[in-house]
């Protein structure tokens, strides 16, 4: 078996530590945007229940309002 020169071993050594560092922040990256998915799908559906409720308070608000013109009207 033939032995590298020690600068190529130290040079080996020192990528094999950037891959290892480049692997830990793509997975703490990928849990990160994991958690961001999963905050952004919540924050849509609230934002759709928030709509949903905002149209139907409009709708009564308007209801309302109408029933006040038509007793004005009416007396």
């Amino acid at each position: 078996m033939t032995q590298l020169p020690s600068n190529q071993v130290q040079e080996l050594q020192e990528l094999e530590n950037r891959l290892d560092k480049l692997i830990e922040q793509y997975a703490t990256i990928k849990n990160e945007n994991n958690s961001l998915k999963t905050k952004q799908d919540a924050l849509v559906r609230e934002k759709a229940k928030l709509l949903e409720k905002t149209t139907l308070a409009r709708s009564r608000v308007e209801a309302m309002i109408t029933r006040l013109k038509a007793m004005e009207h009416g007396s």
